[in-house]
């Protein structure tokens, strides 16, 4: 069954997190078979305490293992540094099938 990662990010430096975090984190996530459904930014809140103004990056994977093979790994931990001071992040794993509803 597919999963889905959901991150929501509040970024306060656009330029270095997109070409440094980004870029690495892009490349991991195709080598670890998931593919990014969505990136935006500029969420629109609309309940809740976080998420005004943030960008969302929705990435598909084959299942939840595969998701945490890559978010568990060493390659990541490493790319995951260079998110820090630049960006504040909430990130969901969900598995399930897409629906029509």
């Amino acid at each position: 069954m597919p999963a889905y990662m959901i991150i929501a990010a509040k970024i306060t430096d656009r330029d270095a997190f997109v070409g440094g975090y980004g870029k690495a984190a892009a490349e991991l996530v195709a080598r670890f078979g998931g593919k990014y459904v969505l990136r935006a930014p500029g969420a629109e809140l609309l309940e809740g305490g976080f998420g005004s103004g943030a960008s969302v990056v929705i990435s598909q994977w084959p299942d939840k293992h595969a998701a945490l093979r890559f978010w568990n790994s060493p390659e990541y931990a490493e790319v995951k540094m260079l998110r820090d001071g630049l960006a504040e992040c909430q990130v969901l794993l969900i598995e399930g099938e897409l629906s029509g509803v």
